[in-house]
């Protein structure tokens, strides 16, 4: 299961933000959110709190109780390298039904692996 601090920072990641970003919407400073970040600093339930309202995630999310959320919601955005979710999704379609039964086993196999 992964920490908060792992948690937060997959999810700037996944909204393609900076950490001064984050931090000024917090009102504190980025290294402060850097610590947060990297374990060195505990995070407080005021900032728990604000982030889920700010990425509009659940706390039981960002607590690890809750595994729902599945990234940034728009498809435009880089997913990896420089394809989007759109590229993925427009791909899949293009395949066979077979092939996307044989894509699902495959993405099943993968998760297994962890």
């Amino acid at each position: 299961m992964k920490e908060l601090r792992e948690i937060i920072r997959d999810l700037r990641e996944d909204h393609d933000l900076k950490q001064k970003t984050v931090a000024d919407h917090l009102g504190i400073s980025q290294q402060t959110y850097s610590n947060y970040e990297n374990g060195h600093r505990e995070i407080p339930t005021w900032a728990v709190i604000a982030l889920a309202k700010y990425y509009k995630v659940s706390t039981d999310y960002l607590l690890g109780s809750d595994t729902n959320y599945l990234g940034s919601t728009n498809l435009r955005n880089y997913y990896l390298d420089n394809i989007t979710m759109h590229d993925v999704m427009y791909d899949i379609q293009k395949l066979k039904p077979e092939e996307r039964k044989d894509l699902i086993k495959y993405i099943r196999y993968l998760k297994n692996q962890e």
